[in-house]
């Protein structure tokens, strides 16, 4: 009975609610509702921010909400609501949570030299909102550990002395096969929309590039297989080509105005 109740589920996830990434048009597989995305978002802003030292009214509060506010405008989602903020924070990071909610590092100041490079890792964590990478790598691991609960069933009834095994080289396949792959996958996306965003706003394309530098240097690469992220030179490579793909298509339709 348990098997047939484990296929039953492995079913409802793989024809589970289906869309599409902004932009690249990537299908995806989501299983949380935007709803409960959106409320999911909203607590962990609200923490976020009572846990932290939010700096409002210097020079760099007013642009990360400027930049902010000139990229949410592009992209006129209406169900979010916007909120931009500067935290006092060493770390080179920015994130940005479901319904619009950003905060930016202090720390990321340090490299984002200019108001284009700041745009840049805005409009990439933004990105990631507006693609759903958090509810799509939550669905992931749904069906991960629905696939793992079904071998674990089967082996279970018919050769139990393999479980273990089975467990071991299950959880290492999914995490080096699966999860590292799809998290770096994500990662190129946000930089693609982010790049397209960025450039809808009216930032300097170029700066993407500078930003992405600033961010490399002196940094430890780890072997891009073991990471969540691609490496710089990957990572500032593929960049390149979304630019250049983007200014080609400008250049073509100035030719063809004329």
């Amino acid at each position: 009975m348990k098997k047939y109740l484990a296929i039953i589920f492995i079913a409802y996830l793989l024809v589970g609610c289906t869309g599409k990434a902004p932009i690249t048009n990537r299908s995806q597989m989501i299983l949380i509702s935007q709803d409960q995305e959106l409320a999911l978002g909203e607590k962990s802003y609200e923490d976020t921010l009572k846990k932290s030292k939010v700096i409002t009214n210097t020079k760099d509060a007013k642009r990360v909400k400027e930049i902010g506010q000139k990229i949410a405008k592009i992209v006129n989602k209406s169900d979010y609501k916007w909120e931009f903020n500067l935290v006092e924070n060493k770390q080179k990071n920015a994130f940005c949570l479901p319904g619009g909610k950003v905060v930016v590092y202090t720390g990321i100041l340090s490299v984002a030299k200019n108001d284009s490079q700041l745009a840049t890792v805005m409009s990439h964590e933004i990105a990631h909102a507006l693609a759903r990478h958090g509810a799509e790598r939550m669905s992931t691991g749904m069906v991960a550990q629905g696939v793992q609960l079904l071998g674990n069933i089967i082996l279970g009834s018919q050769a139990p002395e393999y479980t273990n095994a089975f467990n071991i080289a299950y959880g290492a396949g999914a995490q080096y096969g699966v999860l590292l792959p799809y998290g770096r996958m994500q990662e190129s996306e946000a930089d693609e929309i982010g790049i397209h965003l960025m450039y809808k706003a009216g930032y300097d394309l170029k700066e993407a590039l500078k930003f992405w530098q600033n961010m490399s240097q002196g940094k430890k690469e780890s072997i891009e297989f073991f990471s969540t992220h691609p490496n710089s030179d990957t990572r500032i490579a593929n960049i390149s080509k979304v630019i250049n793909d983007i200014l080609n298509k400008e250049q073509k339709n100035q030719i063809i105005k004329k």
